[in-house]
């Protein structure tokens, strides 16, 4: 198990950036896949991207591929959402999940272990 605290979270104007931090604690994390997910008002938690701590490629989802990007700090144990030429319909509630034995990133309940989230707002 490991415990994810997120942040960076705010308020952005249509087109322009932010970068969401994951801090990770616990036994073993570089074992684990990590994903953001999000979740508007009244609609579903839903995939954004995914690495593995051990390496390999990152998977997005198809509405944020070429404007997010996710990356990893193993010496601080951090994982990041960058996100760039932000729309409203990015606004939600962002998580960051940690899955062992993840076989399919893209799926919710592949993930053990969740942050608290935190919320984008962008405006346009």
């Amino acid at each position: 198990q490991v415990q994810l605290v997120e942040s960076g979270g705010g308020l952005v104007q249509a087109g322009g950036s932010a970068r969401l931090s994951c801090a990770i604690s616990g036994r073993a994390f570089s074992m684990y896949t990590m994903a953001w997910f999000r979740q508007a008002p009244g609609k579903d938690r839903d995939f954004v991207a995914a690495i593995k701590w051990s390496g390999g490629s990152s998977v997005y989802a198809d509405s944020v591929k070429g404007r997010f990007t996710i990356s990893l700090d193993n010496s601080r144990k951090m994982v990041y959402l960058q996100m760039n030429a932000l729309k409203p319909e990015d606004t939600a509630k962002y998580y960051c999940a940690a899955g062992l034995k993840v076989a399919r990133p893209q799926l919710l309940f592949a993930y053990d272990d969740w942050g608290q989230g935190t919320q984008v707002t962008v405006s346009s």
